[in-house]
């Protein structure tokens, strides 16, 4: 695609211009489609994530910022956390209609539940601002270590250490054994 047409279609997506949409389908939906496909392997799954992500990418036409990404990069990653977003969603309510049918399917004793690890996100708040957004990136939205870093616009490295130092604040709190425990799950 032209660099020309690309700013053209940012130009027409920043004034909420409509015929944006249709040129982003245009260029980039079979693209798209693809990413789709590759995440979620389902062809009629990988549509509605297209669609979905097209729905994202209008209401997020404000958020787009070309000097931190080409278009491509950004269409690509809504797309792509759209497609793993669904994946999720479709396996967990897979899993929930499993445990539907069958009631014994997983039996938890109370030793098994660890009620310190509920309250995780509540003791984040507790720690340094900096530390808590790259532990939320990552453990609870998902995230890679790279993909936070370009998410935050922050160094890879710096990544690594905020995570470092956070988990140690964290463990502050809890105890060194539970976080090892709460990476375990996580990772």
């Amino acid at each position: 695609m032209s660099t020309l047409l690309e700013n053209h279609i940012v130009e027409l997506l920043q004034e909420r211009n409509e015929k944006a949409i249709s040129l982003l389908y245009d260029n980039y939906a079979d693209t798209l489609l693809g990413v789709a496909n590759k995440v979620v392997r389902d062809p009629e799954l990988a549509q509605d994530v297209v669609q979905e992500s097209f729905v994202k990418i209008w209401k997020k036409a404000d958020s787009y910022d070309p000097k931190k990404a080409k278009l491509f990069t950004w269409l690509f990653r809504i797309t792509r956390n759209t497609a793993i977003d669904k994946l999720r969603s479709v396996n967990t309510k897979t899993d929930k209609e499993i445990q539907i049918d069958v009631s014994d399917v997983y039996t938890l004793g109370v030793e098994s539940t660890r009620p310190e690890l509920m309250d995780v996100q509540e003791h984040l708040g507790k720690i340094e601002e900096k530390y808590q957004i790259v532990l939320e990136a990552l453990f609870f939205q998902g995230m890679t270590q790279q993909e936070a870093s370009d998410e935050l616009d922050i160094p890879l490295g710096t990544i690594k250490s905020r995570l470092k130092i956070g988990l140690r604040e964290l463990g502050k709190i809890y105890g060194p054994a539970l976080i090892a425990m709460i990476l375990n799950i996580v990772l």
